[in-house]
């Protein structure tokens, strides 16, 4: 979900369709369908909407709603298989993941299926790709990721935020080219999806399940991770129902948590603040938004 500069908010879905919700008139309309399954999005300096498709790849979509596929691969011809998590920066530079080279969201049956096959099998085969619109380039700028989620660029835009699921950890990367990443947070309790930059410079990351006994016992072993990828779908460790948001500083310190053991909000992806204060979060699988009113 991303929130526009009036504080409209802007709410992709499963079957395609973009929602556009005005919190202080309480209405709901239909702004696009990508036609694919967007992901993060994220608003340009000129009011166009950035699109990670995890069917289509990055798309732009304009404010009256007419929308174009910026990229679908990179220029050296490897497709984009799963766009997950975009931001964009003040001079239009777009930095998005892939989450996964090798298990395609629309190939491998949607994307809670194949990022559970790319988990499973803990594989680096997720990426963060650059695309510049003055030249219509799109490259890698790092690769080797076990699951690359959602990513986010700091208030001064000299390095950018990337979630890396597969092994539970945060890095921090240099928007500078050729300048070594860090690992600011590991060892998360569960698996991390989506980040969310704030008006203050902190972050706020949703878990979308608390980490699997099983899927730690299979991260170690390939031969068995192998046999169960191949077993039916109802068979394979799932995720866990539990909500889980956490915020932290760019130094990956952990500021404030929130959490329902109940698991009557699940799956959560992430965290976003209206200008008002109000904290609207995100799920996998819920049908409803979830909100916490700043009163």
């Amino acid at each position: 979900m991303v929130v526009a500069a009036d504080g409209s908010l802007f709410i992709p879905t499963q079957k395609g369709t973009i929602f556009k919700y005005e919190p202080q008139a309480g209405t709901l309309s239909e702004f696009a369908n990508t036609g694919g399954h967007p992901l993060g999005m994220e608003f340009g300096t000129t009011g166009d909407l950035y699109v990670a498709d995890a069917y289509k790849g990055l798309l732009k979509i304009t404010p009256s709603g007419a929308i174009s596929v910026l990229t679908s691969s990179t220029d050296s011809g490897s497709a984009i298989r799963f766009a997950d998590d975009v931001d964009v920066t003040s001079n239009g530079i777009v930095f998005f993941t892939d989450a996964s080279t090798k298990f395609g969201a629309r190939s491998f049956g949607g994307t809670l299926p194949a990022s559970l096959l790319d988990l499973m099998e803990h594989g680096p085969n997720g990426r963060v790709l650059k695309f510049d619109p003055t030249t219509g380039r799109t490259t890698t700028v790092l690769a080797g990721l076990s699951f690359a989620n959602g990513i986010a660029l700091t208030a001064d835009e000299t390095h950018y935020l990337v979630v890396e699921t597969g092994t539970y950890s945060i890095l921090k990367v240099p928007v500078q080219a050729n300048q070594p990443a860090e690992t600011i947070l590991q060892n998360l309790p569960g698996f991390p999806d989506n980040i969310n930059r704030n008006a203050d410079g902190t972050f706020w990351i949703g878990l979308a399940s608390p980490r699997s006994a099983a899927m730690d016992f299979l991260s170690g072993r390939p031969f068995l991770r192998k046999v169960v990828q191949r077993l039916p779908a109802f068979m394979r460790p799932k995720p866990q129902r539990y909500g889980f948001v956490l915020r932290i500083d760019e130094a990956g310190n952990v500021l404030e948590t929130l959490q329902d053991p109940s698991g009557a909000y699940a799956l959560t992806t992430g965290l976003i603040e209206g200008a008002d204060g109000t904290r609207y979060i995100t799920s996998v699988t819920e049908p409803d938004l979830g909100v916490i009113d700043s009163n």
